[in-house]
């Protein structure tokens, strides 16, 4: 879940970008697999929790996406971040992009459908956006964008079922989820604060906070779960893809595509996500939706669109 700017986020990891560590295939393709990799795990998420405890899914997904890392930084022969203030934000970041909101999107689909968790992920760009114009000097706010944010949070509403007086919803799962969504810009706009210009390489600094995210979990995980009696082969295996495919290898493969085609490019995955989330859910999850659910996430697309629109400079 993540992009170069604070204002947009995905469900992959988000951190400091890391220097492609990948064969170079056609930009395009890499698109599509990114898509597919981020868009499958809400419906992994799914499968995971039917086994084990949100907190044991959390940390799994960290540790494996941490061991792919360690791998891509071996090949390259890179070294982890050093100074106390370095790991001291990376702590923090790997707080706020990677062990929160993993966590929270977990709990949330022990009582919402993944589809509707995909959905509410893509609320990120909204919250980012309205987080950077108090936060972040160099985000102006445009006629544009703060119609963007209206559209995008009226459509947010329309997946709800305002109207309705959220009937039938599950409030506690949804907060949660909009609350992780919410925890990506946050982390965004601390780590352009503290660790932009590093004179750390980029993929040191996203193992760093990848492993310092594993730590976190390793350290809560025992306290508020117990060891598994019997390991539930299939969920366990949605993990392992959680972690090694959605953690590990779709950062790599983010900014690599955002190093070649840019930013603009790079962010539009966003826009897919929850289109194949809710694609996955019903068709192998069985997951429903009312009409009001993909009209709405229409509408925050939409909206999110307009919040990255930038106004264009005098040639």
């Amino acid at each position: 879940m993540s992009s170069v700017t604070a204002t947009t986020t995905t469900p992959g990891p988000v951190g400091p970008a890391p220097d492609s560590a990948l064969p170079r295939l056609d930009w395009r393709l890499r698109f599509g697999a990114l898509s597919l990799i981020w868009g499958f795990s809400f419906l992994l998420i799914k499968v995971g929790t039917q086994g084990y405890a949100p907190f044991q899914v959390t940390f799994g997904r960290l540790a494996f996406g941490t061991a792919v890392l360690a791998v891509a930084m071996a090949v390259r022969r890179e070294r982890l971040p050093r100074g106390a203030r370095t790991w001291g934000h990376l702590a923090v970041a790997g707080f706020l992009l990677n062990a929160l909101p993993f966590s929270l999107f977990a709990f949330a689909e022990l009582t919402i459908p993944s589809t509707l968790a995909g959905i509410c992920n893509a609320t990120s760009p909204l919250w980012g956006m309205a987080l950077s114009l108090v936060a972040l000097s160099e985000d102006r706010p445009t006629r544009v964008r703060v119609a963007g944010l209206g559209l995008g949070f009226l459509g947010v509403l329309t997946v709800l079922g305002a109207w309705q007086g959220f009937q039938g919803l599950d409030a506690r799962g949804t907060a949660l989820a909009l609350l992780a969504s919410l925890s990506y810009p946050v982390g965004w706009i601390y780590v352009r604060r503290t660790l932009a210009g590093s004179s750390h390489s980029n993929l040191s600094l996203t193992g760093g906070q990848l492993l310092l995210a594993t730590v976190q979990l390793g350290v809560v995980t025992p306290v508020f779960t117990t060891l598994p009696t019997t390991f539930a082969v299939g969920p366990l295996l949605a993990i392992a893809a959680l972690g090694t495919l959605g953690t590990g290898l779709a950062v790599l493969v983010q900014y690599g595509l955002v190093a070649e085609v840019g930013p603009t490019t790079g962010q539009m995955v966003t826009y897919f996500v929850p289109v194949i989330a809710a694609a996955a859910g019903i068709v192998l999850l069985g997951e429903t939706l009312t009409w009001s659910t993909p009209v709405g996430a229409a509408i925050v697309l939409a909206g999110a669109a307009l919040t990255q629109a930038r106004p264009k400079r005098p040639v």
